[in-house]
């Protein structure tokens, strides 16, 4: 990468459990999303599955790099086990990772997981139906404290695609 062109980074908030026609068709617009900065993106994420792991494989797959986030000491085996190998994976590619204090994976750890992202990036990929949150720090309450802080939000919601 060349000195003179300045990084992006880039957080993703998302929907998990993604039917597979939606990831498809979501993993397509992330990576069109993502296009116009090239390599010059830093992408930040808790790599969960779903719209996370997408993003983070769709950042390295154009030369981009990641930092990510671990909510708690637990987070990984909260994560359904057919995502794991792809976590393990993205989470060694990572050039920086940050590790919040909590022990389990709860809201609370998503939630201030989700604060520091937003903290460090000037814009987020929200992977949202426009739905409100399931839960405390859902997609929907990641995207309303983005806008509180100013950052830019693109919301990412192709035509087709659904969740579970």
């Amino acid at each position: 990468m060349r000195a003179d062109r300045q990084m992006m980074f880039i957080g993703i908030t998302g929907h998990r459990g993604l039917p597979a026609h939606s990831a498809q068709l979501i993993d397509t617009a992330l990576r069109a999303a993502l296009a116009e900065y090239g390599d010059r993106v830093t992408g930040v994420s808790a790599l969960a599955d779903g719209a996370d792991q997408l993003f983070a494989r769709a950042v390295l797959d154009q030369g981009g790099q990641i930092e990510v986030i671990v909510p708690a000491a637990r987070y990984r085996d909260g994560l359904p086990a057919e995502s794991h190998a792809e976590y393990d994976d993205l989470i060694g590619h990572a050039i920086k990772v940050h590790r919040l204090d909590f022990t389990e994976s709860t809201p609370e750890a998503h939630l201030a997981a989700s604060e520091l992202m937003i903290s460090m990036v000037s814009e987020l990929l929200a992977v949202w139906d426009h739905q409100p949150a399931r839960g405390h720090g859902g997609t929907a309450d990641v995207v309303t404290h983005a806008r509180d802080c100013g950052r830019r939000v693109r919301v990412i919601w192709p035509e087709g695609a659904a969740r579970d």
